[in-house]
């Protein structure tokens, strides 16, 4: 891996166009055509681009926002990337900085990745367990060296604190401003641990919209001091505490832009105004995606939107469309002395990361079969790419995405309602499991069933008569709130009937705002395992059987 030349010999080589094409981050799509990707090299090679996003594909749901493409698998997607990057970066002047969202690893854009959990479970995780956040970092960014990418566009730092929100939700830490600021921290500093890059996202917060900027633009209509007292308390902190970049989002936020309603990437009031004067921040500013429609819409002379997000202060311009028309206006519109900043914050970034990564050996992620079930490309629920079986209470170790898994799967389990000797005496009776899910394939039941002997079966199975006493077992068909998770009017219908009318035990794989849909009161106990990786199903069984704690704590308000 080439390293960057130092910035002041830099500044003296790069020529006007050169340094304005270092703020640009094109996407790159890792199953593209040859002709695509001989495109983007030509892109690389004329406009000297000094970034590049990687996506799945362009049906993946970072372009394909209507969901009217078909995502196409890739067993070798991971292996893909990593040949594209080595001819990206040979077509370069200058050496690529290479990004992509791994939220929950790179699983979330690449099949037979390891996958980690949601932020939301890692918000049920107690005060004192920060280590494994740290330890979601570290593997994230090791797996990210290992393809030779270099920033992590994560963690999210915006408060969940709205159940209708189509975008964020279970990539928040949760509701309170404190613990998203710390556990987002821990996170962080995992990465920088492997001398991968970070971004604090969505500045000023993404969390209480019930709109997708994706499609729209979301208005946050909340006071200044509201704001400040909690939206923009988690980046306040990490920003006082060091971060590498911080990526804008597409939001409407009248309270912070002198009640202007544009959007926040392309508000000088917002990001110079309230981000750098304000609140101190001095480091590298990443637009969100510039092909979303929440912008893009708006602007369809080509060059417009990358010259007014570049004025607005933003230094790198993610997903930009139409690179060579934003080079030229920019050029003729900025001032040398605005382009040399941003040049400046940009360089410092590729030689604090080329630097780092080209020191340390590379490391394969760890794949088990299972990861080839996930599905990583739009963030729906999915399969681990672990497999149970390790006690939870071994000295494990929690390099490997299963141990991992299986530690956080046991430390976030939450006892909403109930208690462990309800439990312990709905289990001496004799009871009925109820599956509802799209899946047939149940290793929580198949783990009880080892043990005890019960009748149980999947809502994917049929029709069938339940006794007076249910275990039922929840997984929501998707983790987006939209279409009520995914659960069809009929299956609500007959969850809250069993409810109502059974002795019910409820465990839950799944985002806990999927509860706000389930009139849960009567309920005997109800048992949040959060995601429905095998590991995590297992962990619950451990649970129902006796054998297992649950220190858990819910990191959102329910509503009933």
């Amino acid at each position: 891996m080439r390293k960057a030349i130092p910035y002041k010999e830099a500044a003296k080589q790069l020529t006007a166009k050169e340094k304005v094409g270092q703020l640009f981050m094109p996407a790159a799509f890792i199953n593209d055509t040859e002709g695509d990707i001989r495109k983007l090299e030509k892109l690389i090679c004329e406009q000297q681009v000094g970034s590049l996003c990687f996506f799945h594909s362009r049906a993946s749901a970072a372009t394909n926002f209507e969901g009217v493409k078909t995502v196409v698998h890739n067993e070798n997607s991971f292996e893909t990337l990593k040949t594209l990057i080595k001819r990206y970066q040979k077509a370069a002047k200058y050496p690529l900085l290479i990004a992509i969202d791994a939220e929950w690893g790179l699983a979330m854009r690449i099949e037979n990745t390891p996958q980690y959990p949601y932020a939301i479970t890692l918000g049920a995780l107690a005060d004192d367990q920060s280590n494994l956040i740290y330890k979601i970092g570290e593997n994230i960014a090791r797996d990210c060296r290992a393809a030779g990418i270099h920033w992590n566009l994560a963690p999210c730092v915006d408060i969940n604190n709205n159940p209708n929100n189509p975008v964020i939700g279970y990539r928040s830490f949760g509701a309170d401003k404190h613990k998203v600021a710390e556990k987002a921290l821990a996170f962080i500093k995992g990465t920088q641990s492997e001398g991968i890059l970070t971004s604090i996202k969505h500045f000023p917060g993404h969390g209480d919209t019930a709109t997708d900027s994706h499609l729209e633009l979301p208005l946050i209509d909340k006071s200044k001091e509201a704001l400040f007292e909690n939206e923009l308390h988690p980046f306040q902190k990490l920003i006082d505490e060091g971060v590498d970049s911080v990526m804008v989002g597409h939001l409407s936020v009248p309270a912070l832009a002198d009640g202007k309603t544009q959007s926040s990437s392309l508000s000088k009031e917002i990001i110079k105004g309230i981000l750098r004067d304000k609140m101190g921040y001095k480091g590298v500013v990443i637009s969100d995606a510039l092909n979303m429609h929440a912008v893009a819409k708006n602007h369809p002379i080509k060059g417009e939107l990358e010259w007014l997000a570049f004025d607005a202060g933003n230094d790198v311009l993610c997903f930009a469309e139409h690179t060579a028309e934003g080079i030229e206006t920019i050029l003729k519109n900025a001032s040398e002395a605005q382009i040399e900043a941003s040049l400046e914050r940009i360089w410092g970034l590729k030689e604090k990361v080329l630097a780092s990564v080209s020191s340390r050996p590379d490391s394969m992620p760890v794949v088990s079969d299972q990861a080839k079930a996930s599905n990583w490309a739009d963030g729906r629920s999915g399969s681990s790419p672990t497999a149970g079986g390790a006690d939870s209470n071994s000295n494990a170790d929690l390099r490997t995405p299963h141990e991992l898994n299986r530690k956080i799967a046991a430390e976030s389990l939450t006892l909403f309602k109930g208690s462990a000797e309800v439990i312990s005496n709905f289990r001496a009776n004799n009871f009925t499991g109820i599956s509802i899910s799209k899946n047939r394939d149940n290793h929580f039941f198949k783990t009880i069933d080892e043990y005890i002997s019960f009748n149980h079966i999947s809502s994917a199975e049929g029709s069938f008569s339940e006794g007076e006493t249910i275990l039922l077992a929840l997984f929501p068909p998707q983790v987006k709130p939209t279409r009520s998770f995914g659960f069809s009017e009929e299956e609500l219908i007959f969850i809250n009937e069993l409810i109502q009318t059974k002795k019910v035990v409820l465990y839950h794989f799944g985002n806990p705002y999927v509860l706000n849909h389930i009139d849960y009161k009567k309920a005997k106990a109800v048992i949040i395992a959060y995601q429905n990786f095998k590991v995590f199903q297992e962990v619950a069984a451990e649970h129902f059987l006796g054998n297992l704690g649950a220190t858990g704590k819910l990191p959102v308000t329910l509503s009933l």
